[in-house]
């Protein structure tokens, strides 16, 4: 029998960002009057976020960890597991928007300017980082800057994700398991580099 092709590349883009539009709109359906219907999008859309960013964060090193088929196709395709994550992101701030433009009261009750830096930052790093991932500003860019941008960029919305799920803790739920998972890929992440750092000296003073 003959294996069923997976998508790659834009193919890849399309089907990811046509099932977060798909999970969305289930969602909301699902909820027609009130707010609920945009809490629970919101949340869903900050699920399929995270796990998209875990891919695209996550795939450099677990080639260099676990190197494999798998682990070499989802570096490949990190370009496109970043885009589908930033469009998942960009439904999960239209959403937000919604929320706070139609009920005010309960957007900003407990809520404030200082409490939403974090995220504030996060939106700015993820819209530079998806404008530099096409080859006309990537060349303007340069290699060097490109890649700092890019690690740095990476880096700050881990950090967004980790203190946005800690300071949710105590809500229950997802949360502590969602802090646990951005924590421990962080730390993967690092072992990584460091396992690539010491290969490096290892390769130098042989």
């Amino acid at each position: 029998m003959r294996a069923i092709a997976l998508p790659s590349g834009w193919k890849l883009f399309a089907a990811l960002a046509g099932l977060t539009l798909i999970m969305t709109a289930v969602v909301l359906a699902a909820h027609p009057l009130g707010s609920d219907g945009l809490r629970s999008a919101i949340r869903a859309t900050a699920r399929s976020s995270f796990a998209l960013f875990l891919l695209a964060f996550l795939a450099s090193s677990l080639v260099a960890l676990v190197p494999g088929p798998a682990s070499r196709r989802m570096l490949r395709e990190r370009r496109f597991l970043g885009l589908a994550f930033a469009f998942s992101h960009t439904v999960h701030g239209v959403l937000i928007y919604r929320y706070a433009q139609q009920f005010p009261e309960l957007f900003w009750a407990g809520r404030t300017v200082t409490s939403s830096l974090p995220g504030s930052i996060g939106y700015l790093f993820l819209l530079m980082l998806t404008l530099t991932s096409f080859k006309a500003p990537m060349r303007l860019l340069g290699g060097r800057a490109w890649k700092a941008l890019h690690s740095t960029g990476m880096w700050v919305l881990a950090g967004v994700f980790c203190l946005s799920f800690y300071n949710r803790i105590p809500m229950g739920g997802w949360y502590p398991l969602a802090f646990a998972l951005m924590f421990a890929a962080m730390a993967l992440k690092l072992t990584a580099k460091l396992a690539h750092y010491q290969r490096r000296s290892g390769a130098a003073l042989s």
